[in-house]
């Protein structure tokens, strides 16, 4: 069995397109997820890695040998799993969760992630935490109060501060835009 780390996997229509593309390749996952793939075969390389990679990133995908990178990509897909798909619900806060996930010290993550990336760990998941509010706000389903706490905030006002100094302007004005400024999750 070999592990695969894929960078840009940042949602179920991802997972979709990735295990399309094992299929095709005639490669056999057993498990998908966001940034990790299971496959039954043993350690593929030269020219079936070469194809896989150019296919991943023909779709925008990349596929990921430096163990720096995979380490960041884990806590990306962490992160997004927790803010996207389970709307920060956790009883755990951020580094217990990533500690638990990656089985590393979360000192060690907090200092690598900034290195490669150009910005902290917790920035990073307030950045993830807005593009998700600012998706809950453009379906117009919720109020701000339920959002706040749908997505696990202390206080709607403590939602709106974070959220003005992230975009610059309130949720008010955010929902009042006729055009969609939301970000790309792989972009943040």
């Amino acid at each position: 069995m070999t592990t695969l780390y894929i960078k840009n996997m940042v949602c179920n229509r991802c997972k979709a397109a990735v295990s399309d593309t094992l299929q095709k390749a005639g490669l056999h996952a057993v498990s998908v997820e966001l940034g990790e793939v299971k496959i039954e075969e043993d350690n593929i390389g030269g020219a079936k890695r070469d194809e896989l990679r150019q296919t991943l990133e023909s779709l925008g995908f990349e596929l990921i040998d430096d163990k720096r990178h995979q380490t960041i990509d884990k806590i990306k897909s962490t992160i997004i799993n927790l803010v996207h798909y389970n709307d920060n619900q956790s009883p755990l806060n951020l580094s217990e969760i990533l500690t638990e996930e990656l089985h590393q010290d979360y000192s060690a993550l907090s200092k690598l992630f900034p290195e490669v990336e150009g910005k902290t760990i917790e920035r990073y998941y307030i950045e993830q935490r807005i593009e998700r509010v600012k998706e809950l706000i453009r379906y117009d389903e919720l109020s701000l109060t339920q959002i706040a706490m749908k997505m696990n905030y202390s206080s709607t006002a403590y939602l709106s501060s974070q959220f003005k100094s992230v975009t610059g302007m309130t949720p008010t004005q955010f929902k009042n835009l006729k055009e969609n400024t939301r970000r790309p999750l792989d972009e943040i």
